[in-house]
């Protein structure tokens, strides 16, 4: 993954797609938080990554909230890329660089309680939340994150991931480690 700022030195002719850009992945970080999270945080990694999948998968969401009743439809589909098949369900390897890469910019905090991670916003990364989410760009994914946040903002890491195995059995909990979720 590349920075914004080392772009300058990026070849002309050589296509570049925003998921190889770090600050592209950082902005949907920051609104997860911001609209997902409980007062600008979310308790583990586990939860993080898996509102993160309803997030990037709307049509999963929509099957998931059709599974427990809830009549809550999925947003516009978000061209974002693929998570893979991880130990507890869907994963993004860029997780570590990109929460690092918040962190640093002191956008946000990453607190150990007992055996999980908090992940919560600053002051800062509250108002680039907010600034991100007023942006008409990000209008259509912070709509389909209310949704998410709706029927699943209240639940734990290990009940979402246990959702996701019992709902998306062929299309995640079957997958090798490692492969990619279609």
């Amino acid at each position: 993954m590349k920075l914004a700022a080392e772009l300058a030195h990026y070849p002309a002719a050589r296509p570049l797609n925003a998921d190889q850009v770090v600050e592209y992945h950082a902005a949907r970080l920051l609104l997860l938080l911001h609209v997902c999270g409980s007062k600008g945080q979310i308790h583990g990694l586990t939860k993080l990554a898996k509102l993160d999948f309803f997030v990037r998968y709307p049509a999963f969401f929509e099957r998931a909230a059709k599974e427990l009743d809830m009549s809550l439809v999925a947003g516009t589909p978000v061209n974002d890329s693929a998570m893979v098949r991880h130990h507890y369900g869907p994963w993004d390897p860029r997780y570590y660089q990109v929460l690092a890469y918040l962190e640093g910019r002191e956008l946000i905090t990453v607190e150990k309680e007992k055996s999980a991670f908090v992940f919560a916003l600053t002051n800062a990364g509250v108002a680039a939340a907010k600034q991100l989410a007023a942006a008409a760009a990000y209008s259509d994914i912070v709509l389909h994150m209310k949704n998410v946040k709706a029927a699943f903002g209240s639940k734990s890491g290990d009940w979402l991931k246990k959702l996701v195995y019992s709902v998306f059995d062929d299309e995640v909990a079957k997958l090798s480690r490692g492969q990619v979720i279609r």
